[in-house]
């Protein structure tokens, strides 16, 4: 099982403490004007990527705290357990191993003495030649007419990450096929993915692990209904309909014949599904290849997170350190994701899920309240879209919000004069968000453009730009389906590191429960008598009533 160890109780901590209040002193500009070399010591290069971790509040003495910190920690062993299929999710009992769905080149990986990898590699094979069969027009609908339209029906880790993905590699789309992601249980949602579509030519994926899950098998009942409307025989359902689910009962009442059933397992976690058959989505949408390309790009991040011992040479192991320096010592609460990319549009969003359901813990792994902060708030949007919307904040606001910056050198088009500028725009903000500009400068700018003393005083404050803004720069060569899988796989260990600092489990999320379970109560309320609330939850029911009865 993974070490309990508290970090604030540990001897680094106080030793990272004392390295932070002497860099509280300092500013970023300063640090490079001291070490001329401090790029190449603080950047990594790993296969087509570029990590800069330059622009940081780091030195070598924080560097070596934190490296006393993981060894007391002992993050040796608890990357051990998780990679061996030990139970580190121990709330609910399961091994953790995401790893293994992308372990195409590596040996046996065992859960309880069983070998996992022979069914892995068989769903691997099912969703093989599923996708072959739909793409090469084999696979037909109930008229005789190929499908042209695939539609994934998933919430949380069942959509987010598919849907992400699948944007993301959008220049490798399969020709004739579209794809469409529902997850509200809002009708809306589903009924604008519809619009348009034709049932003869239309494919839903069930995305459920139980088969059970609220929002999808409404969604999921209404998809059918839809295409009964126009097939009629509920046998055509065999056709139109597959699932990933573990669930074959349900799969079957549901009108699934089960050889379209995609099997996934309880160590493979929602939000770290993607890799697995919840990707049947992916796979019809940019082809098997590029799917396998994605699941390779993630074991080579594997494998170096795994076998790279210098924290920093080590991409996930840095930027989960950041994390916690910032969140815990100097007091950041959030962390922005900024692709400069727009086919990464939906990745904030995802990283979000990750991490956030993941180490938003209040309780050890001993089960006692924390004393000290856990967990970041996730956040970003697409550059250059983000700088007319908030980088005011981070320019010139009060709260001090660590940024990753990521971006692809080559475009998947060939309008470079558009490439050009969206780089430039990428470097520059990390560039600003770190010198700054003082107001010695602001006032020289003001005098050349002929304002007066009068105009300097009343206006070059507001224009004075603190900087001493970190940041991290990840420039890769190209968005490739590889690129993109090492790319997610790094923030999935460094999800797993921070939680290991921190003393959490970071792979249930019974936070999610609590609501489900009393969505599930007022349901009943709404088509009935209210049950026993709070006035204001009474008061939102009568309301809804009165409203609907109008």
């Amino acid at each position: 099982m993974l070490p309990k160890v508290n970090p604030v109780q540990s001897t680094s901590w106080s030793h990272l403490q004392a390295a932070h209040e002497e860099l509280q002193a300092s500013s970023l500009k300063e640090l490079f004007e001291l070490d001329g070399d401090r790029f190449e010591k603080y950047s990594i290069a790993f296969e087509d990527f570029l990590f800069d971790f330059s622009k940081h509040f780091l030195n070598d003495k924080v560097l070596r705290g934190f490296d006393q910190l993981l060894r007391e920690v002992d993050l040796s062993a608890a990357k051990k357990a998780m990679k061996s299929g030990q139970r580190i999710n121990e709330t609910e009992d399961r091994a953790v191993l995401h790893t293994a769905l992308r372990n195409l080149n590596g040996g046996p990986i065992e859960v309880d003495g069983q070998d996992v990898m022979p069914e892995v590699k068989g769903v691997l094979s099912q969703m093989k030649s599923f996708t072959e069969k739909l793409h090469d027009g084999s696979w037909k609908g109930y008229s005789g007419q190929a499908i042209n339209a695939v539609v994934n029906i998933g919430i949380g880790g069942s959509d987010l990450g598919p849907f992400m993905v699948t944007k993301a590699l959008k220049p490798y789309q399969k020709a004739g096929i579209q794809s469409h992601f529902v997850s509200n249980v809002d009708a809306s949602d589903l009924l604008e993915k519809l619009e348009g579509l034709n049932p003869e030519t239309t494919l839903f994926i069930i995305a459920s692990k139980t088969f059970t899950t609220q929002e999808t098998m409404t969604n999921a009942n209404s998809a059918r209904d839809w295409f009964l409307k126009t097939a009629v025989d509920k046998e055509h359902i065999k056709k139109h309909f597959v699932a990933v689910s573990t669930n074959s009962t349900k799969v079957q009442e549901f009108g699934i014949a089960t050889e379209n059933m995609f099997e996934f397992w309880d160590w493979v976690g929602g939000r770290y599904s993607l890799w697995s058959a919840i990707g049947l989505s992916i796979a019809c949408a940019v082809g098997y290849e590029h799917f396998e390309a994605l699941l390779e790009g993630a074991e080579a991040m594997d494998k170096h997170f795994f076998e790279t011992d210098d924290l920093s040479a080590n991409i996930p192991t840095m930027m989960a350190i950041l994390g916690i320096w910032y969140n815990n010592f100097f007091g950041a609460e959030t962390q922005a994701i900024l692709p400069y990319d727009h086919l990464l549009s939906h990745l904030s969003r995802y990283l979000q899920q990750g991490d956030m359901e993941s180490n938003g813990k209040g309780v050890d792994r001993a089960g006692h309240s924390l004393k000290y902060q856990s967990g970041q708030i996730i956040w970003g949007e697409p550059g250059t879209n983000g700088q007319h919307a908030f980088y005011q904040l981070i320019h010139q606001g009060t709260k001090m919000i660590p940024c990753d910056f990521i971006a692809a050198a080559n475009p998947p088009h060939g309008l470079i004069d558009h490439q050009e500028k969206l780089l430039a725009n990428f470097i520059a903000q990390t560039e600003a968000l770190m010198i700054g500009k003082s107001e010695t400068t602001v006032k020289e700018e003001l005098r050349a453009a002929g304002k007066g003393d009068d105009e300097l005083k009343k206006i070059a404050p507001f224009k004075v730009f603190e900087g001493n803004r970190p940041t991290t720069s990840i420039l890769m060569k190209r968005l490739t389906p590889r690129a993109l899988g090492s790319l997610i796989a790094a923030y999935e260990h460094k999800i797993f590191v921070q939680g290991v600092i921190w003393n959490v489990f970071s792979f249930d999320q019974w936070g999610v429960e609590l609501g489900k379970q009393l969505a599930g109560n007022i349901l009943k309320d709404l088509k009935g008598v209210p049950g026993v609330h709070d006035a204001s939850t009474l008061g939102l029911i009568q309301k809804y009533k009165d409203f609907k009865d109008a």
